[in-house]
C-alpha cells in the first residue's frame, strides 16, 4: 500500500501492526518499552484516580478506564507512541452527567461515544482536525482548564460544599459561599503537594514529579492524623461492597470485572429505566465526547509525530480510540482519550511501539491488585493540587499570550469567544461558534484581498484603451463575499463609457456567488449599452462559466485569450467560452 493511502486507511491495529512486524521487534526495543511503560503507568496511576473523582465517579473507574482502554486503544488504534486513558479535558463534560445520571449513565454516554468515534473513522473524518484552527483550539482548551482548576478549589481547600450547581456562574458562587468552612489540615497538605509539583522540576531528575509530590501528600497526611487533625483521603470519601458481600473504605483490590452499564445504578442508587427518551437525553453529552476525543487523540497523534519525525493514520487511530470507548464500560471504565502529557512522557522515556501503552496499563492493574490498600490513604486536597497542575499545563498559557500579542485581531477574538463560552456553555457550543465564527472572519478578509486594478493607468497600456473605454484587473477570488462589491464598484466607475475590458487572470475561482454577480454585471453592461470584455479566464473560472452555459454576445459581451486581443476588440472563436 502506498505510504500515503496507509496513513488513510482505517485498518485495525496498524500501528501495532508496523512498529512491531513490518519492523524488526527486537528485545532491545522490548526493553525500553518496558521502561516507557513502567514509567508512564506510575504517572497514570495517581492521575486516574483524580480525573475519576473530579469527573463525579468513585476513583477505581479511572483505573478501570486506564487499564481496558489503554489495552484496547494501544492495539487497534493508529498512533504508535499515544497513551490513552482518563484526561482532564472530559472533566467538564462528565461530572455534570454522573451528576444527572449516575455512574450507569456515565458509562452509556460513553459507550454511546465509542459508536460515534468509529463511525467517525470509519467515513474517514480523521485530516477535519486540519479545519480546526488555533484559536479555537487553544479557546476551548483554555476555557476547559480555567473550568477544572475551579473544580478543584473544594477538596484543595477542604470546603463543605452539600452540592455544585451545574452552572460555571453558580459554582463560583457556591464555592465563595464555603469559603469560612475550609480546613487547614487539607489546605496544608494542598500546598505542600503543590510546591512539589512546582518545584520538582528544577531538580532535573528522571523520576517524575507526580509521585514524589502525592508521597509528601500522604506522609503530611499522616502526620496531621497523628496529631488528631483530620484530612480527607480517598478511604474516607469512598467506599466499596465486592459480590460476596464484603466491604471497604477507598478502591477495591480487584481486577476490572465484565459489567452490564445498563444494569449500574443511577445518581439516586436506584437502576436507571432505560428507553429511548433516556438514550436521547445522552445523545448531546455522548456527541460531546466523541467530539472532544476525537480532536484530543488526533492532536496528541500531531504532536508525537512532530517529537518523532513518524506519521499516524488519523481515521484508524479513530477507530481504535471508539472501540477503546465501546470495551471501557464493560469494565466500569468512563471515557477515555490519548492523554498528550502522558504520551510526551512515553517518547521522552523511550518508547518504541504500542507495546509501552499495554505495559502502562499493565501497571496500573498491578497497582489496584497490590497497593489498593495504600492508595486509600491519598489525601483529596494532593489529588486536587496535582490536577491543578494538569489544568494549568492544559492551558498552555505561553501559546495563549504569543497568540494575543501576535496575531490578527480576529484570531484573538475567537480565542476568547471559545474560551468564554466554554466556560459559560459547553466545549459543543464553543467549537461550533468558534469554527463559524473564525470562518466569517476568515471568509471577510479573503473578501478583502479581492481588489481592482485600474490597469488604463499603466504607461504599457494607456495608449491601447479603445477610445471611451476602460480597462480593469480583477485580482483574488470572485467568491460570495467579494464578487458583489467587485461588480458594485466597476458599475460605479463605467458610467459614461462604452467599453469595458476585464483581466481575469487573477481571479483562481468562480463560485456559485460570484457566477450570480457576474451574470448580473452582465446584464446591467447589456442594458447601459457597454461592451464587455473578458480576458485570460483560468481554468475554475473557464469550467465554471461553460457548466452555467454562458455564450459570447457579439457587441455585448465577448471573451478573450489575451489581454492585447481584448484591447483590439479581436475575437478568436477558440478563446470564447463554447
Amino acid at each position: 500500500m502506498h505510504k500515503q493511502a496507509s496513513l488513510n486507511s482505517v485498518k485495525l491495529a496498524i500501528a501495532l501492526r508496523q512498529s512491531c512486524i513490518d519492523e524488526p521487534y527486537s528485545m532491545a526495543r522490548f526493553g525500553r518499552d518496558l521502561i516507557a511503560g513502567v514509567t508512564v503507568g506510575i504517572i497514570a496511576i495517581p492521575l486516574a484516580m483524580a480525573l475519576a473523582i473530579a469527573s463525579g465517579v468513585p476513583p477505581q473507574h479511572g483505573l478501570y478506564t486506564a487499564i481496558i482502554a489503554g489495552i484496547v486503544i494501544a492495539v487497534t488504534g493508529g498512533s504508535r507512541y499515544s497513551i490513552s486513558g482518563p484526561t482532564a479535558a472530559f472533566v467538564v463534560i462528565l461530572y455534570p452527567v454522573a451528576q444527572q445520571f449516575g455512574v450507569g449513565g456515565l458509562l452509556m454516554a460513553t459507550l454511546i461515544s465509542g459508536l460515534f468515534l468509529v463511525a467517525m473513522g470509519m467515513a474517514r473524518l480523521g485530516r477535519l482536525i486540519e479545519y480546526i484552527p488555533p484559536s479555537v483550539t487553544l479557546g476551548f482548551t483554555g476555557g476547559i482548564a480555567i473550568v477544572i482548576a475551579t473544580l478543584q478549589i473544594k477538596d484543595f481547600f477542604g470546603l463543605s460544599v452539600p452540592e455544585m450547581p451545574e452552572t460555571y456562574l453558580g459554582k463560583v458562587e457556591a464555592l465563595a459561599a464555603a469559603l469560612p468552612s475550609w480546613q487547614w489540615g487539607d489546605t496544608l497538605v494542598g500546598v505542600a503537594t503543590l510546591a512539589v509539583l512546582l518545584l520538582w522540576p528544577r531538580l532535573r531528575l528522571p523520576v517524575p514529579g507526580h509521585l514524589p509530590a502525592v508521597l509528601v501528600g500522604v506522609g503530611l497526611g499522616f502526620g496531621l492524623h497523628y496529631f488528631g487533625v483530620d484530612v480527607a483521603t480517598i478511604g474516607s470519601k469512598f467506599s466499596y461492597t465486592l459480590a460476596d458481600g464484603t466491604q471497604g473504605m477507598g478502591i477495591p483490590p480487584i481486577a476490572p470485572t465484565l459489567v452490564m452499564p445498563w444494569a449500574l445504578p443511577g445518581p439516586d442508587g436506584l437502576p436507571v429505566e432505560w428507553n429511548l427518551a433516556a438514550v436521547e437525553r445522552l445523545l448531546p453529552a455522548a456527541f460531546s465526547m466523541a467530539m472532544l476525543g476525537a480532536i484530543e487523540s488526533l492532536l496528541c497523534a500531531v504532536v508525537l509525530d512532530g517529537m518523532t519525525g513518524r506519521k499516524h493514520s488519523s481515521n484508524a487511530e479513530l477507530v481504535g480510540q471508539g472501540l477503546g470507548n465501546i470495551f471501557a464500560p464493560f469494565f466500569g471504565g468512563i471515557t477515555a482519550t490519548a492523554a498528550i502529557a502522558r504520551s510526551a512522557a512515553n517518547v521522552r522515556a523511550g518508547a518504541t511501539s504500542p507495546i509501552s501503552g499495554i505495559v502502562h496499563a499493565l501497571v496500573v492493574l498491578a497497582a489496584i491488585l497490590v497497593l489498593a490498600p495504600w492508595l486509600s490513604w491519598l489525601p483529596l486536597s494532593a489529588m486536587a493540587a496535582l490536577l491543578l497542575i494538569v489544568a494549568w499545563n492544559m492551558s498552555e498559557a505561553h501559546k495563549v499570550v504569543e497568540l494575543i500579542r501576535r496575531a490578527p485581531k480576529s484570531d484573538v477574538l475567537v480565542l476568547l469567544v471559545c474560551l468564554s463560552l466554554t466556560v459559560i456553555f459547553d466545549m459543543v457550543i464553543a467549537i461550533t461558534f468558534g469554527v463559524i465564527l473564525a470562518s466569517l472572519l476568515f471568509m471577510r478578509e479573503i473578501a478583502k484581498m479581492t481588489k481592482l486594478h485600474d490597469l488604463a493607468e499603466h504607461k504599457r497600456y494607456a495608449h491601447e484603451v479603445p477610445d471611451n473605454g476602460l480597462l480593469y484587473k480583477i485580482n483574488g477570488p470572485l467568491f460570495f463575499a467579494a464578487a458583489e462589491r467587485v461588480f458594485a464598484e466597476l458599475e460605479a466607475q463605467v458610467k459614461g463609457h462604452k467599453v469595458l475590458v476585464l483581466q481575469m487572470e487573477a481571479v483562481s475561482i468562480l463560485d456559485a456567488g460570484g457566477l450570480s454577480a457576474f451574470l448580473h454585471f452582465g446584464k446591467q453592461m447589456a442594458k447601459a449599452g457597454v461592451e464587455l470584455r473578458v480576458a485570460e479566464l483560468q481554468f475554475q473560472p473557464l469550467k465554471t462559466l461553460a457548466r452555467a452555459k454562458v455564450r459570447p454576445q457579439p457587441g455585448k459581451l465577448e471573451f478573450y485569450g489575451s489581454l492585447e486581443e481584448a484591447l483590439k476588440g479581436e475575437h478568436l472563436h477558440e478563446a470564447a467560452v463554447n
